[in-house]
């Protein structure tokens, strides 16, 4: 497969259900421990050798950009009072001059239809895209792990990551069919957007990583509104998937579902006990209002 220089970050959603949290902050700028949302998954992209960071964004997601943005302010105020650390802490975590890219949404018309909006940033060459809602906790993250299974597939495939979830669940989720094993990954055999329990081909859930080809633009471009009255991704993934082959592939770390109050919730807790400055005490802090001693 081609070498994945860019990657998408849908942005453009309401964040209705963590209202009224997000009435006036993207839900993507909501803190998990002391990073926001989009800067875990930017990182993830970053450390899989990601080089152009693309945004669709929609209104009121201003502050996305003004983080991805040097704040001169700010940072005369910590070189003046010698905060050296969190000086080199924002310049790490800056993007270099002109690898950040934003384009609007200017209508919710689907996660299908995001991806369209930047078919222009990203030209006629593979790329990933990354749901920001979906934190993957692990070492090597799970866009580099897809990366690494792609080597050794066809230059025109497309990867998805997945993951098991109980059968009852199978109808939250788009569930792909499971197919002859290709190194790390499998063919996907059929797609199907949250089926019925009895219908659903797998307990195998899509989880919010793709590596798609360009064509998937043309496709989308066309597509009709599916569910919901949405442009579904989904929908132009099975359309291409007649011509262009499409992988599954498990990756290794827990996911968490940001989108969701108990996901966010917990992914805090679990990055919180990740780090070795603030782990011990939250681990205490924990078991008193567990009433454990």
């Amino acid at each position: 497969m081609n070498r994945i220089r860019k990657a998408i970050f849908p942005v453009a959603g309401l964040g209705t259900r963590f209202l009224p949290a997000t009435k006036a902050m993207p839900k993507e700028m909501l803190p998990v421990v002391d990073r926001p949302l989009i800067q875990h998954v930017v990182d993830e992209a970053r450390q899989a050798g990601i080089e152009h960071f693309i945004f669709v964004t929609g209104r009121n997601k201003s502050v996305i950009e003004d983080h991805f943005d040097r704040q001169f302010e700010l940072e005369l105020t910590l070189t003046e009072r010698g905060k050296k650390a969190e000086l080199t802490l924002l310049s790490e975590d800056l993007p270099e001059a002109g690898t950040v890219s934003f384009t609007r949404q200017q209508s919710p018309l689907g996660l299908g239809h995001a991806v369209w909006c930047a078919r222009e940033l990203v030209g006629h060459e593979s790329f990933a895209l990354l749901l920001p809602d979906m934190l993957v906790q692990h070492p090597r993250g799970c866009l580099a792990q897809m990366i690494d299974a792609a080597k050794g597939l066809d230059g025109n495939a497309n990867i998805i990551a997945v993951e098991e979830v109980p059968k009852e669940r199978v109808h939250m989720y788009g569930v792909v069919g499971v197919g002859p094993s290709k190194g790390e990954a499998f063919a996907i055999t059929k797609m199907i957007e949250k089926p019925k329990a009895s219908e659903a081909p797998s307990n195998l859930a899509i989880t919010g990583r793709y590596i798609l080809q360009p064509q998937i633009f043309d496709l989308l471009e066309k597509q009709a509104a599916g569910t919901g009255g949405e442009i579904q991704l989904t929908d132009a993934m099975v359309a291409l998937a007649r011509t262009q082959p499409f992988y599954g592939f498990k990756f290794a770390g827990r996911t968490f579902d940001c989108g969701s109050k108990i996901g966010f919730l917990t992914a805090n807790v679990a990055y919180g006990l990740e780090r070795v400055d603030i782990a011990p005490e939250l681990r205490s802090e924990i078991r008193r209002l567990l009433g454990e001693k």
